[in-house]
């Protein structure tokens, strides 16, 4: 797989995902324009984690039937439209509308992700991965940096023109430079949908990664979302600027992402998984007892993001070995459960906040992640109990 074009697809991924998440460090600024509450800004922020579910559910399958290069780059050019409309908007229900579009055409990524899997040899596809979702994971968290910065600099509504010009401008790109890659899959669209439950009921380790998946972003969501406003309080008073500047702390957990990848195809990546959920709940102690101080703040912050961030790699590891023919319908199951922990947690976070301050905030993702950790020793005892079960039987036969 030539270099250029796993660097193409990285690239690809951050930008992309990026467009969801330069909100977050402009809400504040944003609910100051149009006489938003906290809370109001959060259900903002949710609509695009929403519309990226729901793109993943009807787009990303189409991923396994149509060209791929020509689907992606149309979806960056719907991208780069919605944009304009962010850009444009004169009232709430204006810019929620679009949050929802922009969160739907985000949606692409997940067909770059599978791609690069498609492409990648069996043997460098973690690694592969790996990269590729480094690039997603800068994406996401530079994402506030870029915004908060031009925000504070040039206004909320600057951010998404440069937007606007970046996804038209790599959609050109995708057109142009990458090969054609054609599925082998026939199946008419309604099937293709009915074809992913089918998935999910037939694999119980898509499940199992969906259902971390969602805990583990929902815990992510939480923190980006609702740190803009613990910013703007006691003892920080810190502006956009430097709300967006904390995105750089958790940069540092896309270097992971490649590392991640190579441990789960030399280890296997259940091991991977567990030390994530464990970092990310030690990241949330540490916010609850060391918050309000800055040397705190920073090391939760790039806990958490590291840990949610291994996980990600490491769950998509797992899923795209279950069955090669169907990465994109296996791909949207997971990733539509994922977002609906983000969504979840872009409502939740600000809305625990609001109502019970810094502590009420950090128990909802602490408790989010006791689930997630009881879950899978559960089904971790549950597949070396299978294991075991299996070497008897043939020690037997």
């Amino acid at each position: 797989m030539p270099r250029r074009v796993v660097w193409l697809l990285a690239l690809c991924t951050g930008c992309v995902v990026a467009n969801i998440y330069y909100i977050q460090p402009l809400l504040a600024d944003i609910a100051r324009e149009f006489g938003l509450s906290i809370a109001q800004m959060g259900v903002v922020a949710m609509l695009a984690q929403v519309g990226t579910g729901l793109g993943m559910l009807f787009f990303v399958p189409l991923g396994d039937k149509y060209e791929r290069r020509t689907l992606i780059a149309l979806l960056m050019t719907a991208e780069a439209i919605t944009m304009v409309f962010a850009a444009m908007s004169r009232g709430i229900v204006w810019l929620a509308v679009a949050c929802f579009f922009i969160g739907v055409w985000t949606s692409c990524v997940h067909v770059v992700v599978p791609l690069a899997a498609h492409l990648a040899p069996p043997k460098e596809r973690g690694r592969i991965v790996g990269i590729v979702l480094g690039g997603l994971l800068i994406g996401v968290l530079l994402a506030r940096t870029f915004s908060g910065i031009v925000g504070d600099a040039y206004g909320w509504r600057m951010v998404f023109w440069f937007a606007s010009g970046l996804m038209l401008a790599l959609a050109i790109t995708v057109r142009f430079s990458l090969h054609e890659s054609r599925p082998e899959l026939t199946l008419k669209w309604t099937h293709l949908m009915k074809s992913i439950w089918s998935l999910a009921r037939q694999h119980p380790t898509l499940r199992e990664a969906a259902l971390l998946a969602c805990l583990l972003f929902l815990s992510f969501s939480a923190l980006w979302t609702t740190l803009v406003f613990l910013l703007r309080t006691p003892p920080y008073h810190y502006g956009t600027t430097a709300a967006g500047v904390f995105g750089l702390l958790g940069a540092s957990s896309a270097a992971a992402a490649p590392i991640v990848g190579r441990l789960s195809d030399r280890h296997g990546p259940e091991r991977s998984i567990l030390v994530a959920i464990i970092a990310t709940f030690a990241g949330y102690v540490i916010l609850l007892a060391f918050g309000r101080t800055l040397p705190g703040l920073i090391a939760a912050i790039a806990l958490v993001d590291v840990g949610v961030q291994s996980g990600h790699v490491a769950n998509q590891s797992r899923i795209y070995a279950i069955a090669p023919d169907a990465r994109s319908r296996l791909n949207t199951f997971y990733m539509v459960a994922f977002f609906i922990g983000g969504a979840l947690g872009s409502y939740l976070g600000p809305l625990a906040f609001n109502l019970w301050g810094w502590t009420g905030f950090c128990v909802v993702p602490l408790v989010t992640l006791v689930i997630a950790l009881l879950y899978f020793v559960r089904a971790d005892l549950k597949r070396r109990s299978a294991d075991e079960r299996t070497m008897r039987l043939s020690r037997s036969g």
